[in-house]
């Protein structure tokens, strides 16, 4: 399968195998433990709701300040420098869980993952657009994710499974795979480097980040409102199974990549974006209305597909606009929009469903979503030539 995508993109097979590998196996280790902290919390700590939430998603805070300090890391001392340093450090992360850890000690742990988070998944994401032939870096980009979600679901099931046998077996599972991400990253050849020219802003608002940022801040409402609420609301309307609807649009959103990833680098990726922003709306629209069932799987399958390439067409034009040696600092940038988007729109959804009821929060969602798309609209074209793009 990988000297079939290896053929597909143009990208060096021991090149995806490391970045992709490693990808994977981060972010296994960052998740296998998801799962497992509430009940440890509870069970050794007495710890109440707040502090779990707490616990679980602090991590959130120091990714946000790190990406685009990360990125700009990446443009001036390499990708792989800064994705194996990321892995090492969500490696010794899951070394402290082994330690009898106080509850603000295990704080400032998940605070350095989400700094080891951010530079594993930054770095890399500028390295494999780096990598690209210019006709694929949408696609690569689409992939890279599929990668990183991968992890994801494999981390947070090992994670449920060990904790069957121990907490220690989880916290060893933690430590061990982003060792392996870090072989994997090592054994990349280092890439070339271009030096920084120098000026320009940083941080959230680098320049070629701010619009598309804000897009994908508006875009996240959605996904936001659907993970937190869609049971909730399927249950109130009797209809239940819900986790089935979340399913089927993790589904979708993977396959969604995988077949027609290429879409933003074939079409452009502003008119994909404005129309994945547009079939995010429709899809949360019909879940807020649905009357059974199938009508809500439909609305997730829609909500999938765009949803999907929104991310990647909008980090394209990111990448587009971006001087060639900052666009580490412009990805990290534009990335810290969805932790943003995220944090803000968690309990935005919250007030928005205890005043408005259920079906208000999807349709705020689609509301955003539509903000989205006409975001994507107004960004401009780039102002780099192609050519000079494909030679960072």
């Amino acid at each position: 399968m990988t000297t079939a995508a290896t053929r597909d993109t143009g990208v060096p097979r021991l090149a995806m195998v490391g970045i992709f590998g490693g990808l994977f196996a981060g972010y296994l280790g960052l998740t296998a433990v998801i799962p497992v902290l509430p009940a440890f919390l509870r069970d050794r700590h007495g710890a109440g709701d707040f502090t779990v939430g707490l616990v679980v998603t602090v991590t959130a805070v120091t990714a946000l300040l790190v990406r685009p300090v990360a990125g700009a890391l990446a443009d001036r001392y390499g990708h792989r420098t800064v994705m194996l340093a990321g892995a090492l450090v969500v490696a010794a992360g899951g070394l402290l869980y082994l330690l009898p850890l106080s509850v603000p000690a295990l704080v400032a742990v998940r605070l350095l993952l989400g700094a080891g988070e951010a530079a594993l998944f930054t770095a890399g994401a500028v390295w494999t657009v780096a990598l690209a032939p210019h006709h694929r870096r949408g696609q690569l980009i689409g992939l890279y994710g599929v990668s990183m979600w991968g992890g994801i679901s494999a981390g947070t099931f090992l994670g449920a499974t060990l904790q069957q046998v121990s907490f220690p077996a989880v916290w060893a599972l933690s430590a061990v795979a982003p060792l392996v991400a870090a072989g994997l990253v090592a054994m990349v050849p280092t890439p070339p480097r271009t030096a920084p020219s120098g000026g320009g802003g940083g941080g959230l608002l680098l320049r070629p980040a701010l619009l598309p940022g804000i897009a994908l801040t508006f875009g996240a409402a959605g996904y936001a409102g659907l993970a937190a609420f869609v049971v909730l609301h399927l249950d109130a309307r009797e209809i239940g199974h819900g986790v089935v609807v979340l399913s089927c649009f993790s589904a979708v959103y993977a396959g969604t990549r995988l077949v027609i990833g290429h879409l933003p680098d074939r079409l452009g990726p502003r008119r994909v974006a404005a129309w994945c922003g547009v079939g995010e709306a429709v899809g949360l629209a019909t879940i807020a209305v649905a009357p059974n069932l199938p009508v809500a799987v439909l609305g997730s399958l829609v909500m999938g597909v765009g949803f999907s390439l929104l991310h990647p067409s909008l980090a394209l034009m990111v990448m587009n606009h971006a001087d060639p040696a900052r666009q580490g600092a412009a990805i990290g940038a534009y990335t810290s929009f969805w932790d943003l988007g995220l944090a803000v729109w968690g309990p935005v959804t919250g007030l928005v469903a205890a005043g408005f009821g259920y079906p208000a929060v999807f349709a705020a969602g689609a509301a955003c979503a539509l903000v989205a798309a006409g975001l994507a609209v107004r960004i401009g074209r780039p102002a780099t030539a192609p050519t000079e793009v494909r030679t960072a």
